[in-house]
């Protein structure tokens, strides 16, 4: 029997530990900017929804045009440079003060946000065996989820305890962590490079055969607006909104324990085998949470979603990166995180007009049933692409 090519590498472990520092400050200014906007600014809830919003209006915008940035300069170059100024963006969030500069600083730092995640997770897929990239982006990918509760935790722990400047310095120095361990990523071995194109096309801005499953992908990034941008809300009405940490404890725990399993089925056995009972948990969860009665109901819930959602995203990811050659791993990266990312923005504006609207209860049984179409979406895709011809 062939030895199985090793995952964590040295390049590897050098760019989990990268791309888990980025969403750390990603997550945790997330988490406590609104607080900081309304109690330290006075500001209103409508301008604090702005700081998220402006952010991934410009990630949204400057993503299409990562992957022919990083096939011009080098993905290991690009990751060097975004990660410095995305940097010293967090580093700035210590001296600005003023809302609207603010949200210029929001704006620009998520320019760089679209430029390092993606830099980051091209090269994570350059560096995994192809018989194994299944488990690898799986596990990359945890990197992320994991970051959903570390980063939160740490800064609303800080916030508590110290201050916003020292969060903010506390960020500023995790990153400068994350950017010494990129240090470690070799240098890509580059095909020799065409002659330079004077004029820009679709692939120069998207790879088309990733569009398809980054459309399935957004589905599931809309409802999952409703899990990012809702929960603390929802939670506050159901007066559990102690355990909001607790429920992204148990999200997290769910993944940490079922991603090699799942990363290993996905190589062995195929997608399908993965993403549907993932689609499948992911509803349940949603559902549990609407009828949600109880402290138990609630983290059940989070169990159901996080197995689901670490299930069925860094699939769709693999799917995306397999659909296209090695050398445009970096365009269908950025064109999985253009629709991924659309998806959440627009989820999260229509959502809270549901929620405004109808409810909490209703708004999560809207993103069931999202769920539920993708759950079709994917299941006659899947018998379309394996029909013989």
């Amino acid at each position: 029997m062939n030895k199985k090519e090793p995952i964590w590498t040295k390049p590897f472990i050098s760019l989990f530990s990268t791309n888990f520092t980025i969403f750390i400050i990603f997550y945790g200014l997330v988490s406590v900017l609104p607080l900081y906007a309304t109690d330290i600014l006075s500001r209103s809830d409508e301008d604090a929804g702005l700081l998220m919003t402006i952010f991934l209006i410009s990630a949204i915008i400057m993503r299409p045009f990562t992957g022919k940035l990083l096939d011009i300069a080098g993905k290991r170059k690009m990751l060097w440079i975004s990660l410095f100024f995305y940097l010293v963006c967090t580093v700035l969030y210590y001296f600005i003060e003023p809302f609207s500069i603010l949200l210029v600083l929001r704006f620009v730092q998520g320019i760089w946000f679209s430029i390092v995640t993606t830099a980051s997770g091209s090269l994570a897929a350059d560096n995994i065996p192809v018989s194994r990239r299944g488990a690898g982006l799986g596990y990359f990918t945890m990197s992320t989820n994991l970051a959903v509760v570390v980063g939160p935790f740490i800064a609303l722990t800080v916030v508590q305890y110290f201050s916003y400047d020292a969060l903010f310095l506390t960020m500023s120095i995790l990153l400068v962590f994350g950017a010494l361990t990129s240090l470690f990523i070799p240098a890509e071995n580059k095909p020799a490079v065409p002659p330079a194109k004077t004029k820009m096309t679709w692939n120069d801005l998207f790879e088309k055969k990733a569009v398809p499953v980054a459309l399935i992908a957004s589905l599931v990034a809309f409802s999952y607006a409703s899990i990012l941008s809702y929960l603390s809300i929802y939670s506050q009405e159901k007066e559990v909104l102690h355990l909001t940490s607790s429920f992204f404890a148990v999200f997290a725990a769910v993944m940490l324990l079922t991603r090699p399993f799942t990363g290993r089925i996905f190589d062995e056995k195929g997608p399908k085998y993965i993403v549907i009972p993932g689609l499948v948990s992911f509803i349940i969860g949603l559902i549990l949470l609407a009828y949600m009665n109880s402290p138990f109901m609630f983290l059940l819930s989070g169990a159901f979603i996080g197995l689901g959602y670490g299930a069925v995203v860094p699939s769709f990811q693999t799917l995306a990166i397999q659909s296209t050659k090695n050398e445009r791993s970096g365009y269908a990266t950025a064109t999985f995180f253009t629709l991924f990312d659309t998806g959440l923005a627009i989820g999260s504006y229509v959502l809270g007009i549901i929620a405004t609207q109808l409810g909490y209860q209703i708004l999560y049984l809207v993103s069931s049933v999202i769920i539920a179409v993708t759950l079709v979406i994917f299941i006659l895709r899947q018998r379309k692409t394996q029909r013989p011809d």
